[in-house]
């Protein structure tokens, strides 16, 4: 039997580079209160505007920086081993020794080197044809429609950045039934500070509020700052990836064994639940070998 695909309207509203298909009719009621944006947008408790620009810029004049000299490619006095190939590929996946990603710095708009740097990936958006489809029971996904290599940027999870008090108030208002897109990021810098950021797509949000959560996932995140101390948050393939796969990340921050940072997001309600506390968790449908049986639910946000 033949499978006819409808492809309405496209999704992204001509906001990036490359259309974002939608596969099958959805009613208006369900994007009625939905605002399409490609990148980030300042919410409330975020004291930093994501679109400000903010980080100095390095001093390379060249078609392409260098790593030994480039500050973009410099943490802390240390050359970050973290970056792109010639491709635009991420070459690595986290630190071997600690588990987590090491920051991404990109070069940004006051820097010195061409808008063709190697060193500038994640700032020029969506470049792949993607599509977001019904699944059969985990609501919205998205899947590839070309083969992405493995290290390729895919898509942001953008929205709106809040503080923690707005992130708490948030999802404290959510009633069983609803839709929890809020992501936590925190990193770690050593012996320092945890840095948070809090990320909502419910309302004004990118292509990647349709990511579903999969206990073996195929892309993984890594916070990635261009012009601005706000990170965004870039998922990349962490596998070769074959056309009309799903693409998935792990919503509890994992991938394979190294963890890039914490972060977690409940999401769409499904008709099961196991009490924790007086939250409820999810069940997960993802299907993969080693699938917990539940979605990563983050207690930290709400017991503080």
């Amino acid at each position: 039997m033949s499978i006819i695909k409808v492809f309405d309207q496209y999704l992204c509203k001509g906001l990036e580079n490359v259309p974002v298909l939608r596969e099958g009719n959805v009613s208006k009621e369900e994007y009625s209160e939905f605002q399409y944006s490609p990148e980030n947008i300042q919410g409330p408790g975020c004291d930093i505007d994501p679109s400000e620009v903010t980080l100095p810029g390095c001093s390379c004049h060249a078609h392409s920086c260098l790593r030994e000299s480039c500050s973009c490619l410099q943490t802390y006095g240390q050359t970050c081993r973290q970056t792109y190939d010639s491709h635009g590929r991420l070459q690595d996946q986290g630190d071997t020794e600690t588990g987590y990603c090491r920051p991404v710095f990109e070069c940004n708009a006051l820097c010195g080197c061409s808008e063709a740097c190697f060193n500038r990936v994640v700032q020029r958006g969506l470049g792949l044809k993607l599509c977001v489809y019904p699944t059969e029971d985990r609501g919205w996904g998205m899947r590839t429609l070309e083969p992405i290599p493995c290290g390729t940027f895919v898509c942001e999870y953008a929205g709106e950045v809040i503080g923690f008090e707005e992130a708490r108030r948030r999802q404290l208002a959510q009633g069983l039934e609803d839709n929890n897109y809020i992501i936590a990021v925190r990193e770690y810098a050593g012996q320092g500070p945890v840095s948070e950021t809090f990320v909502d797509p419910t309302v004004v949000g990118n292509v990647g509020r349709f990511l579903n959560h999969s206990c073996q996932p195929n892309l993984f995140m890594v916070p990635v700052r261009v012009h601005s101390l706000v990170p965004r948050l870039a998922l990349f393939a962490g596998r070769d990836i074959t056309p009309q796969e799903e693409l998935t990340f792990d919503y509890s921050g994992g991938y394979s064994n190294t963890p890039s940072v914490e972060r977690s997001v409940q999401s769409d309600p499904g008709t099961e639940a196991s009490e924790t506390g007086t939250l409820q968790r999810k069940p997960c449908h993802c299907g993969a070998q080693n699938c917990s049986q539940f979605l990563p639910l983050d207690l930290s946000v709400l017991n503080n």
